[in-house]
């Protein structure tokens, strides 16, 4: 547990903006707090007053109502500011959520007795080049995507680790994962899974054809150089945000962030392996109940 429970005196509790029970549940909270001394405000996670609240530290903690999703945005947000983050889940997964919808009248007494703990995630930075220029950078919690757009057709990625040649790649996509996203996409394609606290760069290959098919975790000092090789569409995409195009011999560059997204938990440390089980044993996002 923590010593830090004075630390949280300026609290914004940001809803999904397309989860209307979400904003229902945070007003909810909010009076719930008020009623226990504890002012907050309300907010949308994509408002710009959010945004601009956590960059001129005006917070000192978020409280999000959503899903895995919401969570990763809210991750890129509080990142780079130090900004603890509690999730309750609105959603299928919950993977990073720390308590379900139901559960926060029992747990938000226990946060202001400081009965918590932070657990920092590793995030990674990437980096776009066009002819050396830099276009684009990222934040990213779960994974960067670098690979083809919307024809069917492989392209090839020539892949460098700490300046040194790897391999080429020839592949939908390769991946670069964090130990938090080795659950998401890099899982989907056959990725290991890593216990979160692991501060590892994984890399996973989206079906490759006569590449190495196998995933590859690297330390957290490593670099990782993608450059493309290709005649028709290919992109990078962070965190399944919105794809941007990339040009045959852009580069994309990869390393662990300066930054980590803190998350509360309440659980023991060892909830990562109890929450997984069930998770695999039946996939919430289909929405079969047996």
């Amino acid at each position: 547990m923590t010593d830090q429970s004075n630390r949280f005196k300026k609290i914004a509790i940001a809803a999904h903006p397309k989860l209307p029970e979400a904003g229902k549940e945070a007003y909810k909270i909010a009076h719930f707090l008020k009623q226990h001394g504890q002012d907050s405000c309300l907010a949308l996670l994509y408002d710009d007053k959010l945004v601009n609240s956590i960059k001129n530290h005006e917070i000192d903690l978020l409280i999000v109502l959503g899903g895995d999703g919401t969570m990763l945005r809210a991750g890129h947000l509080c990142g780079p500011y130090d900004i603890p983050i509690l999730g309750i889940n609105l959603g299928h997964f919950g993977f990073l959520m720390e308590i379900r919808q139901n559960q926060w009248r029992e747990f938000l007494p226990e946060l202001f007795k400081g009965n918590f703990w932070l657990e920092k995630r590793m995030m990674l930075n990437a980096r776009s080049y066009h002819n050396d220029e830099l276009t684009g950078e990222y934040q990213v919690l779960n994974e960067v995507f670098v690979g083809r757009g919307g024809f069917v057709r492989p392209v090839r990625l020539e892949a460098h680790v700490d300046g040194r040649y790897l391999t080429t790649y020839v592949a939908d996509a390769l991946i670069a994962a964090t130990a938090t996203g080795s659950t998401a996409y890099a899982l989907a394609a056959g990725g290991p899974i890593l216990p979160p606290e692991l501060r590892n760069i994984l890399l996973v290959a989206v079906a490759p054809h006569l590449s190495i098919d196998r995933g590859i975790v690297l330390s957290e000092g490593s670099s990782v150089s993608i450059i493309v090789h290709s005649d028709h569409q290919a992109q990078i995409c962070a965190d399944g945000q919105n794809p941007v195009a990339l040009n045959d011999n852009d580069r994309v560059e990869i390393s662990a962030s300066e930054h980590n997204a803190e998350f509360i938990r309440f659980q023991d440390p060892g909830y990562f392996y109890r929450n997984l089980t069930p998770h695999m044993n039946q996939n919430p996002s289909t929405g079969i109940i047996r």
